[in-house]
């Protein structure tokens, strides 16, 4: 097996993506313990502005890079793939520096509505160095990603990390007995020297595989016009279906307290909820998207390769592939979270959102299948699909958030039901929008049978776990039924022909081991 499969760029990914979060966990649990909730409250006060500026910075140029490179490199066209590397990296650092500056200069003048606690502005200032190091790194990324070169991004995500949470934790310490803004100034500087090490990273390796990437050919490169056309007909669907995500979480953060209150909850009640359903519900429902995000970031160029070498067989093949390993992690995840859910909530404080969850486990699929079928749509140059897809979907959500959220014996709950009805909508549309344009051919056991019968196999086992060892406390139990949940499912699958040695084998660095 040649290492420039989707399927090992994924797990590269996931691999990358697991350590991370697992030790944004731990930086997470530091800094509520040595800095406090109130320098963090600071600190987080920045990224809705933030991430905004980082949305119209990289106006999806990096997706972009990863498609248009993987097409080249498909045809053996490594001239034009560095050309659209380069023009785009020079786009990224002119977009990244004009946007630093003028967020410097407007900052005084817009200061007082964007942060209405004035000890977010030194806090922010510090930040805006970060946008320009993002926005060049991010023009690797896309390059290597369109290379199908995963081993790069995974080892400057986990550098990043490890800097971030070193010198955050560091400075913030020291700096807290100055002021609690001074902690969260701690915390922004970290971040800042996270971003700074993982470009230089990139850098590094880019330099050191630079000869074997910039091989001469002597094919024809198109012209920069064509190529910053392309770019941004690419890029811009996809900036864009950040920015209707980014108003849609807005939207329900207005909306949800304020349906609450008409349920007869407080003031103070509604934030409390709604902050226990975005602090541990969507927090434990997202948790396989590490996966399916590494999938979708895989499947843009591996799917873009195969269209440019017109392979439809090939393009189907991936995307059940992709379909399958979505549901071969979702499922036996989302059984865990129904059986466990107050449990886990207890352990996030939150115990109310116990029923939060377990209502969102029914449309958890949904959305880990979302990720997987933008991926797909992407890489066949149709990024605005799963743009549109989420206007309808969002349209509907509110719609049922409205009314489900008001109702008091509902209250969060409906909102959860909203949700559920927004992820179902989005990943029928882009199911059928792949199967209009290439054709779905999903082989109905392998996809769904085999891993939804170990799911619920694996449900009854831990039905009698939960039942036996009820009077061991969470920290106790909730470790030993993972493991034997772990057991059971991968057991059935075997059993059942749903994970194969073949499966196995493409698994990095331990695949090579697997002999019988």
């Amino acid at each position: 097996m040649g290492k420039k499969t989707f399927v090992y760029g994924t797990l590269i990914l996931f691999g990358a993506n697991l350590i991370n979060r697992m030790l944004a966990f731990v930086y997470q649990y530091l800094v509520m313990t040595w800095v406090g909730a109130e320098a963090y409250g600071i600190y987080q006060m920045v990224f809705p502005t933030y991430i905004m500026a980082l949305v119209l910075t990289t106006a999806g140029l990096p997706l972009a890079i990863s498609k248009l490179v993987s097409e080249q490199t498909a045809l053996g066209n490594t001239a034009a793939a560095r050309k659209i590397f380069h023009t785009a990296l020079v786009i990224l650092l002119c977009s990244g520096m004009a946007v630093s500056i003028a967020l410097y200069l407007l900052l005084p003048r817009f200061a007082g509505p964007l942060f209405p606690d004035k000890r977010v502005l030194p806090v922010f200032t510090i930040c805006i160095p970060a946008i320009f190091f993002v926005a060049a790194c991010s023009a690797f990324r896309g390059y290597f990603q369109g290379l199908q070169e995963m081993q790069q991004t995974a080892v400057e995500q986990i550098c990043e990390q490890i800097t971030r949470i070193i010198v955050a934790l560091t400075l913030a310490t020291r700096l807290l007995p100055l002021g609690i803004e001074y902690g969260a100034v701690g915390l922004a500087a970290g971040m800042v020297c996270g971003e700074l090490v993982g470009l230089g990273v990139m850098l590094f390796l880019y330099r050191r595989h630079k000869k074997r990437y910039l091989i001469p050919d002597q094919h024809k490169t198109p012209g920069i016009p064509a190529i910053v056309k392309n770019l941004f007909r690419l890029g811009i669907p996809v900036s864009a279906g950040r920015l209707i995500t980014s108003a849609a979480s807005t939207a329900d953060s207005i909306l949800i307290p304020q349906r609450l209150e008409v349920a007869g909850y407080s003031i103070r009640e509604a934030a409390t909820l709604y902050g226990q359903l975005g602090g541990a519900a969507v927090v434990l429902l997202t948790f396989p998207t590490v996966f399916t995000s590494s999938l979708s970031t895989s499947l843009v160029p591996a799917v873009s390769e195969a269209l440019a070498a017109e392979k439809l067989p090939l393009i189907r093949r991936r995307t059940g592939e992709a379909i399958r390993y979505t549901i071969l992690v979702g499922a036996p995840f989302l059984v865990f979270l129904n059986f466990f859910a107050p449990e886990l909530t207890d352990l996030f404080k939150s115990p109310n959102a116990a029923a939060v969850l377990t209502t969102l486990t029914f449309g958890g699929l949904f959305l880990y299948l979302q990720g997987t079928t933008a991926g797909v749509l992407q890489g066949l140059g149709q990024p605005q699909i799963p743009v549109f897809h989420t206007i309808i979907a969002s349209c509907f959500k509110l719609i049922v958030l409205y009314h489900l959220t008001a109702i008091p014996s509902l209250g969060l709950v409906g909102a959860a039901w909203s949700y559920n009805v927004a992820y179902t909508i989005i990943s029928l549309l882009n199911l059928l929008a792949i199967n209009r344009r290439v054709g779905l051919t999903l082989e109905l056991e392998r996809v769904l049978l085999q891993p939804l019968s170990a799911a619920t196999l694996m449900g009854g086992a831990l039905y009698l776990a939960k039942s036996q060892l009820a009077f061991l406390p969470a920290l106790q139990l909730l470790p030993l039924a993972f493991l034997l949940s772990a057991a059971v499912y991968l057991a059935t699958l075997f059993a059942n022909g749903g994970l194969s040695r073949t499966d196995l084998r493409r698994i990095p660095l331990i695949g090579r081991f697997i002999t019988f």
